[in-house]
């Protein structure tokens, strides 16, 4: 059991790491501060997510798996909310996002219209 649950574990942390990797190289290759952001939240979370889910499955102790899990429900809770009001925040403040984003549902949402549909960054 214990061999199944190492290759686990190891599995665990090289998908994580990968997703970690993925939301690394969406923070630089994206166009604009939103998909920026979607994908720092969702790759991010899911990458550390799982690697705190494998550090708790090999933790020695009931205190580090508790917390581990913790740290899971942390990074769920948050980091969805946390992204969608700093999008929020950036869209009311004239944050633009790239022309290619069509239609711009938020704007139809809380009903502003684009002034410049070129967008300024």
């Amino acid at each position: 059991m214990s061999g199944f649950l190492d290759v686990l574990v190891g599995v665990m942390i090289v998908i994580g790491s990968l997703f970690a990797v993925v939301a690394s190289v969406g923070l630089l290759r994206f166009p604009d501060l939103y998909t920026r952001m979607h994908a720092a939240s969702k790759a991010g979370t899911l990458g550390s997510g799982l690697m705190l889910l494998a550090l708790a499955l090999e933790a020695p102790h009931l205190d580090i798996f508790t917390r581990a899990v913790a740290g899971v429900v942390f990074f769920l809770l948050t980091a969805p909310v946390s992204a969608h009001l700093l999008a929020r925040a950036a869209y009311l403040t004239g944050v633009k996002p790239v022309p290619e984003t069509e239609p711009d549902d938020y704007s139809r949402a809380i009903g502003v219209t684009r002034s410049d549909p070129e967008g300024e960054r």
